[in-house]
């Protein structure tokens, strides 16, 4: 069971428990972490779960995928290399401490 934080704008944290499978946005919503909203439910076709990834972790959970993410990441505001839908973000038992930072607002 990895427990994930969250790092909202404004330097809140937020640590969750999730479950492993579960994906990150999940674990915010079920946590009920401020600034993470999943409009569309996990879809990747809204970008309401972008969150920044810590350099260490990028390479351990990839960067955004090919597709529907890096497509929805270029309509988002303030994308960056670290940018991450946390919808596509799928936790494993060794994302134990992870660190997802939030922009200042979703879109």
């Amino acid at each position: 069971m990895p427990k994930i934080i969250f790092i909202t704008a404004d330097n809140q944290e937020y640590q969750v428990d999730a479950v492993t499978g579960q994906t990150a946005m999940d674990a915010a919503l079920e946590n009920m972490v401020p600034g993470i909203d999943g409009d569309c439910g996990g879809l990747a076709a809204c970008g309401t779960c972008h969150v920044y990834a810590d350099d260490q972790w990028l390479e351990r959970i990839g960067v955004a995928r090919p597709g529907i993410e890096q497509d929805m990441l270029l309509l988002t505001d303030n994308a960056t290399a670290n940018s991450r839908l946390a919808c596509q973000i799928v936790l494993e038992d060794d994302h134990d401490g992870l660190v997802l930072h939030m922009p200042v607002a979703q879109h």
